[in-house]
């Protein structure tokens, strides 16, 4: 074995020993091969290796987390174009790449790797941070953000307060209860120890992850907060590793349009379920849109339809009600408020409608999906369109929005298949018509 296969050998040993808590700290100016193989059988089985800064190793702990590392270097999680031995992960605007996941090396899933922004807006981010204390074009980001004031706070409280997270850009925190906050703690994934709403278990190194998270994309803590195990519609998040998160694979909703009308009655009547399920449920959270996209949603291989990008989603407590943050005060605009690099404060909470989600539902997606088809009635078709058309008229009360989604929901559900293809409510559906 030459010394190459021998250093690569023990590197991996290195890693199976120590897992993922050694990553954090890792000085290699190389790459990492994946699955070491003796020379004898490399012409067998390919080597594929990639740097730290490929994941975003390098950035932490201005990072998302380490917790799902192992399966990465363990060859447990693939990209899909490691098809040679040179990785490459271009273009530089693209934000998530395809993958396939695995517990037993035999069986596969369909993931999605993806960053909390793309690889050129991180790059960006990072020298604003680094221009944020005159230190030039680089330097050490995560020194530059430990040694904020936000950062000093969050080192000697053992309570996640909204006065910690005041002035970030996220729609999820512009008006955080306690009971909100208690809960990103208590579900956070990437401490060891979840469960407990104080972070006495949260060394300074997971406070700056869960900080850093929450002030660029807060999308795989609402995955972590609000999971689809317990009936909400968000895809499943198995974990990151350094910038990179991994969560499940779905079809886009765009690529349903102008499918047959049978599969579009059914998407369109997931989406105003799952929208009206977001405003009404038992924990009490209003859940709303501040905009809608087609990459927003997605269907998993049964049918079913779920919410894949959450990271402007807002959130409003109506059991405690509302703690709006106070931007006016400086103190709270740090280099964390600019870090999305989204630096515009989201709309008062106070103004938050309770028809908004279903207004931009009816307005941006729905005319898209429920595009007249030459198979539809005519009849049917201009009674969906009138429906469309009151539920996205911002100048409508509430109540009429409302119940225009409703009666639009009336209509689509007798319209559903009841077949194999769409097997999250099959064969219920042939014995009860709920489903």
């Amino acid at each position: 074995m030459g010394f190459q296969s021998w250093r690569a050998e023990a590197l991996w040993t290195v890693l199976l020993q120590f897992g993922v808590l050694s990553l954090h700290c890792w000085d290699m100016r190389g790459t990492v091969a994946l699955s070491p193989t003796p020379a004898s059988q490399t012409q067998h089985k390919p080597v594929y290796s990639f740097g730290r800064s490929i994941l975003g190793l390098d950035k932490c702990n201005a990072c998302i987390g380490t917790s799902i590392c192992k399966k990465f270097f363990k060859e447990e999680i693939r990209f899909h174009n490691w098809l040679s031995p040179r990785l490459k992960l271009h273009p530089s605007f693209k934000k998530s790449y395809p993958g396939n996941y695995t517990d037993d090396s035999e069986n596969w899933r369909p993931v999605v790797v993806s960053r909390l922004l793309t690889k050129y807006k991180h790059d960006v981010s990072d020298t604003n941070i680094c221009a944020s204390e005159a230190k030039g074009a680089t330097c050490s980001i995560e020194n530059v953000l430990r040694s904020t004031k936000r950062f000093q706070k969050w080192t000697s409280s053992n309570l996640l307060t909204p006065d910690l997270v005041q002035g970030l850009s996220s729609p999820m925190l512009r008006c955080p209860s306690q009971r909100l906050l208690d809960r990103i703690v208590r579900r956070y994934a990437e401490v060891l120890d979840a469960g407990s709403m104080l972070m006495k278990h949260f060394t300074d190194r997971d406070k700056l992850r869960l900080l850093y998270t929450l002030a660029v994309n807060p999308h795989p803590i609402m995955l972590q907060i609000f999971p689809g195990t317990e009936g909400w519609p968000f895809v499943r998040y198995y974990g990151s590793c350094g910038r990179m998160m991994v969560s499940t694979s779905t079809k886009p909703i765009r690529q349903s349009y102008g499918s047959s009308s049978e599969t579009t009655a059914d998407l369109a009547y997931q989406l105003l379920h799952v929208t009206q399920s977001l405003r009404t449920n038992g924990l009490n959270f209003l859940l709303y849109y501040t905009r809608v996209t087609d990459d927003m949603f997605g269907t998993f291989e049964d049918g079913r339809l779920f919410i894949t990008d959450a990271s402007t989603i807002g959130v409003i407590d109506k059991q405690e009600g509302l703690h709006q943050t106070d931007d006016r005060l400086q103190d709270y605009r740090d280099v964390f408020s600019c870090l999305s690099l989204n630096c515009k404060s989201s709309l008062p909470c106070q103004t938050v409608r309770e028809s908004q989600s279903l207004l931009l539902i009816c307005r941006d997606i729905l005319p898209k999906l429920l595009q007249p088809s030459q198979n539809q009635n005519k009849n049917l078709q201009n009674e969906m369109d009138r429906l469309i058309s009151l539920c996205g008229n911002s100048t409508l009360s509430d109540s009429s929005i409302i119940n225009a989604a409703n009666a639009l929901m009336n209509l689509l559900q007798p319209l559903r298949p009841c077949s194999q293809h769409f097997t999250y409510r099959y064969p219920e559906c042939k014995y009860n018509n709920a489903f």
